[in-house]
């Protein structure tokens, strides 16, 4: 009944994606290897490439280098949430739902994870609707509900001033480029909800790009 138990294909996808980002990034350098060779069999190229190249040659492996930093490195406030602690409930399976736990970790959240088979069962316990369900949920020890992978740049601006209706925030499915589903350099806008007390739900922010969240 629950669209994320054990055997989901969102948990599948999470394996999918970590694999494939390996995968296209040992592709991507030995293609950009192959590409920066001289042909030694044209001299005017070569001399060409030699007055005009470098700049081109040196601003490739700037973005490439930025690109590959900004994937790879999670943004890290170890302040952030240092005083916030969590329970979160998950598949043992769940690679994404790690990795999110492990964007809060590096951002000052002491998680506590549980591993349970019938997540359906803690998402209607803390109120989650259907439509703003995730992988994971994320209950704080003063019962705020963070439902899937919501950056712990918005966990802590929610907690800092909880809006009295609210029992929470969601990140409804896995949008690829959110904390936890990086997947090479690609992002797709999501919108952060926030949960109400009485079963409603409405828009806390508008996530246009990798750095909003940060």
């Amino acid at each position: 009944m629950n669209a994320f138990t054990s055997d989901s294909s969102p948990t599948f996808k999470c394996h999918s994606y970590k694999l494939l980002q390996s995968t296209v990034w040992l592709v991507a350098a030995s293609a950009l290897f192959a590409c920066s060779q001289p042909d030694s069999s044209a001299s005017d190229a070569n001399a060409l490439q030699n007055d005009n190249g470098a700049a081109v040659t040196a601003n490739v492996a700037e973005s490439n280098a930025q690109t590959e930093s900004a994937i790879t490195t999670p943004a890290s406030n170890p302040d952030l949430l240092k005083n916030v602690s969590a329970t979160v409930y998950k598949d043992a399976n769940c690679g994404c739902c790690k990795d999110w736990i492990s964007h809060a970790e590096d951002n000052g959240l002491s998680a506590t994870a549980h591993d349970v088979t019938d997540l359906a069962v803690f998402k209607e316990r803390y109120g989650v609707p259907t439509e703003m369900r995730s992988c994971h949920t994320a209950v704080t020890t003063d019962g705020y509900v963070f439902e899937g992978h919501v950056p712990a740049k918005y966990v802590a601006q929610f907690l800092e001033n909880p809006p009295v209706q609210a029992l929470g925030l969601a990140v409804p499915g896995m949008p690829v480029g959110s904390p936890g589903m990086e997947y090479q350099n690609k992002f797709a806008p999501y919108q952060i909800m926030q949960l109400n007390k009485d079963g409603t739900t409405e828009v806390y922010a508008d996530i246009f790009s990798t750095e909003q969240q940060l």
